[in-house]
């Protein structure tokens, strides 16, 4: 749709010999002031401006913003493109395929039902680490992705043929967001004869990634991406921004990963939820891309919206070593210099708020044991960690255990282990992992482990049992992953080894990295420290870590130890990383191999050795860390721009197993009722062409009572299918054997699956139930509210016709923008969630569902109004949405057994005039399709 252009905004630009349509940001007054992100906001406006949807009034107070007044004023922001994984894509693309069908059914074009902005799709979340520590762990992984995976894959590929702008890149590519910075991204976009900033939005949270490359974007639910993808604007409110000036440099020591764990300390502390970041100042010009991405990639840990660096030199260099055209480099260089968004250290633009970071005041940093935001510094890691340990664990004989009969016998070297015995009867004495790390002064409880080879050992609490180099926040940064490599191949120098009940890992963000270690001749350390490549995705950050050996699977649960995983990702929630794993905490890719190599988590890196060298020698970790001249030398003398074009010469087109899959054909899809897979989900089942008025809420039920910090992890089912829990009964009652369960995130497309494992995680505490963990409630349907699994309760609520609500606490839907946590609440029949704050995403994926969204009054919670989810609830006000407008709060009353009431006024969270009308249609793809049908 052409611009109304009420500003005279539209001209022209050349660049690179082609001429564009651009619409300067200098004809609106005012602009010149806006920091960087808003820049991008109001160029957005401009182009999209049509009197109706996004005025001169939008355009104008967006110019004239006000730093200091809190957001009120909503705009209608089109992103210029979608990305998705594979996990979050996979729904979404069911859902087009599902809304194809539903226009057919109300007498509508089935081809309206299309993407209208380039959307693309790349899958990284299914690979699992079954086999690692070998040489063939890359081929048997993947091998064993497409076996579990291959319904999928086919309906993927059919989606890539039957949409319009829809591409999708093949398994064992690399990491979307790596793949996004390396080659989708286009910084300034060209399309249909105009220029103008390259902009998105996504279905992970960690879109924000490119945001290091001066690209505005950020994380919605799988449901807000489709209607992105189908032309619908993004609603918002005009946020503040939080200026973030660096200065400085590096340490010596500290790693990029250290930096940003560092910002998101300080961001968490200083609340920027919903707001945009921005990064300015001298100092921005010395940030390395790769790090500017690292720190954008956690975003979300922080909690902002964005969290964005401004278009300069750095980002041109880095387009030009990942092979991005000349053309397509000149146009950036062009439009950023003419729009007024090339970085200017000498202007600097109003905030909101502003904080400040010199670098070199960041040391070596872990965070955990259970949220990214739990910053320790190393030296502290040992100290912290004992610390915690009380949460998780309890020494069996009710006392502190001091691991004196633990001794390491100090006689033998590193290079004739002590560690282990190896089955022959040598008689050298078990390692104990507590007492190589100091038992002394904390519980203990050391087991005794024998491994199928023979291997025996001792595992305590603290025993470091998944080191994994992963995720895309690290592995797209040459300087942690090169000072990784390093570290591995000093470290095999000096005879040092990983522990034997460490299962190690080494996934990358895209096959560039595999070439520079070949290149620079690191892979073969890395293989011998057990760091094989397994696979390039996720893995293990978003659970899919694969099981550990049977042996040490066994005795961690039957002893109930504490033990531990090391991961270089962004996310370590509870029970997110692997089912036997009670603490975890994330490193940078040198640390994680350290704390492979100690092989437990109570470990002083200053004063305790890793081992003992060829003469006896005593190492530590100071005498393996890689200086940072080695580690850009290395970087200098092994990553070259051919690398790049190389290996995303052709990334859309697979390998032969992805081009062999048999590919169905049309432009409806033939659904397979005997698919555990892909499912046609239920959300337009009676959809008329009129929505039915909104209706107050009366007799509910609590589903679930809630502390704080529930995050979308607690909620959306992700991770292993366990055999007894609903999810497992049903895959077992479809033919499903165990083995063949997958994970649920390889089932997002079958509604049946998810709905069984929403609320099912094993960390969950639902206050419901006294010391349960898991996804259990009390069942009122039953006498005496008895104990039942949170979805046979919500089908027994269904069958009498109950609505359900959801009581929480602070900072409810943390964590990553999972449509399913939304898509599941709603599924399982809950109408409200009431809570005393929410996370962005979360909250407006609720709205997406129909379900709504209220917070209890400001400074009043569950616990001090003296609710115990016990009661019934009546929620009144509701109805006032069908005049037209959104109240400000509706009335609840909560009656208990007794007859006695509690009530209170809870806050109406919908923000937008647009999630009202979202929420009047029952749901966001419910609205978008009566609009096309009014279109038709």
């Amino acid at each position: 749709m052409a611009s109304t252009d009420s500003f005279g905004a539209r001209g022209t630009i050349e660049a690179g010999g082609t001429e564009y349509e651009i619409f300067r940001l200098s004809a609106v007054e005012g602009a010149d002031k806006l920091p960087f992100s808003l820049k991008v906001l109001l160029e957005n406006l401009l182009r999209t401006e049509d009197g109706a949807n996004v005025t001169a009034d939008h355009v104008r107070a967006l110019a004239s913003w006000d730093p200091t007044a809190e957001p009120d004023t909503e705009i209608q922001f089109t992103p210029a493109r979608v990305i998705m994984q594979d996990f979050t894509g996979v729904p979404c693309v069911v859902d087009l395929a599902t809304m194809r069908e539903a226009v057919t059914e109300l007498g509508g074009d089935p081809a309206k039902v299309n993407p209208l902005a380039p959307a693309e799709l790349v899958i990284d979340h299914s690979v699992v680490i079954d086999i690692f520590g070998r040489p063939d762990a890359f081929e048997r992984n993947v091998d064993f992705e497409y076996e579990r995976n291959r319904e999928r894959y086919q309906f993927l590929r059919w989606g890539q043929g039957a949409f319009d702008e829809f591409k999708v890149v093949p398994p064992g590519t690399g990491i979307v967001h790596q793949v996004n910075i390396e080659h989708l991204a286009r910084v300034v976009m060209a399309r249909g004869g105009q220029a103008y900033p390259d902009t998105l939005v996504g279905t992970d949270s960690h879109t924000t990634m490119v945001n290091g490359l001066g690209v505005l974007g950020w994380g919605v639910g799988g449901i807000e991406a489709e209607a992105a993808m189908l032309g619908q604007p993004v609603s918002m409110l005009i946020p503040k921004v939080v200026g973030f000036k660096l200065t400085g440099e590096i340490p010596a020591g500290a790693t990029a990963t250290d930096v940003v764990l560092t910002i998101t300390e300080m961001l968490r502390r200083q609340g920027v939820v919903g707001k945009f970041v921005e990064f300015y100042g001298d100092g921005v010009g010395a940030v390395p891309l790769a790090n500017r991405a690292t720190i954008g990639n956690m975003s979300p840990e922080f909690g902002s919206t964005a969290a964005i660096f401004p278009i300069d030199d750095e980002t041109v260099r880095y387009l030009k070593l990942t092979g991005r055209s000349e053309k397509q480099i000149a146009l950036v260089e062009a439009y950023a210099k003419e729009q007024g968004l090339w970085h200017d250290p000498s202007r600097e633009a109003v905030y909101s708020e502003t904080l400040e970071l010199d670098l070199s005041t960041v040391v070596p940093s872990i965070a955990g044991p259970k949220r990214p935001q739990d910053r320790i510094e190393l030296a502290q890691a040992k100290k912290a960690f004992r610390s915690a340990l009380s949460d998780y664990a309890e020494d069996p004989q009710g006392g502190v255990h001091t691991g004196v009969d633990e001794a390491v016998d100090e006689s033998f070297p590193a290079s004739d282990p002590p560690a282990v015995t190896d089955g022959d009867g040598d008689g050298v004495p078990r390692e104990a992992i507590s007492a190589a790390a100091g038992a002394e002064g904390r519980t203990s409880n050391p087991t005794p482990v024998t491994l199928e080879s023979g291997t025996t050992f001792e595992l305590d609490h603290g025993a470091v049992v998944i080191s994994s180099i992963t995720s895309c926040t690290n592995t797209s940064n040459p300087s942690v992953m090169l000072g990784a490599a390093l570290l591995a191949k000093n470290a095999v120098e000096r005879g040092l080894a990983v522990k034997p009940w460490v299962k190690t890992s080494m996934a990358p963000g895209s096959k560039v990295v595999t070439d520079y270690y070949e290149k620079a001749g690191l892979w073969p350390y890395l293989e011998k420290l057990g760091y094989h490549l397994v696979g390039y995705g996720c893995t293990t950050c978003i659970g899919n870590s694969g099981p550990l050996a049977e042996e040490i699977s066994a005795a961690v649960n039957e002893a109930d130890l504490a033990v531990v995983s090391v991961l270089s990702g962004n996310r370590n929630f509870e029970g997110r990383i692997n089912p036997d794993v009670k603490m975890n905490y994330l490193a940078s890719p040198p640390l994680v191999i350290a704390y492979g190599l100690a092989g437990t988590m109570d470990f002083d890196f200053e004063n305790q050795p890793l081992g003992q060298d060829q003469q006896g020698e005593d190492v530590y970790l100071r005498d393996i860390w890689p200086s940072a001249a080695d580690v850009q030398a290395t970087i200098d003398n092994s990553i070259s721009q051919e690398m790049f074009t190389k290996d995303y010469a052709d990334v859309f087109a697979g390998d032969e197993r992805w081009k062999s899959l048999p590919t169905p054909e049309g432009k409806i899809f033939e659904w397979d009722e005997n698919s555990t897979y892909v499912r046609k989900p239920p959300y337009f089942e009676g959809m008329q062409t009129e929505p039915s008025p909104v209706e107050d809420i009366t007799g509910a039920r609590v589903l679930a009572l809630l502390g704080d910090s529930v995050t979308t992890d607690h909620i959306s089912p992700a991770g292993s299918i366990k055999e007894d829990s609903p999810a497992g009964q049903y895959l077992r009652e479809h033919g499903v054997e165990k083995r063949d369960f997958n994970s649920y995130g390889s089932r997002r497309g079958n509604h049946e699956v998810m709905i069984r494992g929403t609320f099912a995680n094993i960390r969950l505490r639902n206050q419901l139930l006294d010391g349960v963990q898991g996804g259990y409630t009390r069942d009122f349907t039953q006498e005496g509210g008895p104990q039942a699994f949170i979805y046979d309760a919500a089908q027994n609520y269904a069958a009498q016709g109950t609505p359900l609500v959801v009581l929480g606490g602070k900072e409810y839907g943390s964590g990553s923008s999972r449509d399913w946590a939304a898509k599941g609440t709603a599924l399982l029949g809950v109408k409200a969630v009431i809570v005393e704050s929410y996370e962005r995403i979360h909250r407006s994926n609720l709205i997406g569902m129909g379900v709504l969204p209220l917070q209890f009054p400001n400074g009043e919670s569950a616990g001090s109004l003296g609710l115990d989810g016990t009661e019934t609830y009546d929620i009144t006000g509701v109805t006032a949405l069908n005049d037209g407008s959104t109240p400000r709060t509706v009335h609840v009353t909560a009656t208990k057994d007794g007859g006695e009431t509690v009530e209170f006024d809870a806050v109406v969270r919908i923000d937008t005039p647009g999630e009202a009308d979202y929420y009047r249609n029952g749901g966001i793809m419910q609205y978008v399709l009566r609009g096309m049908l009014a279109r038709s």
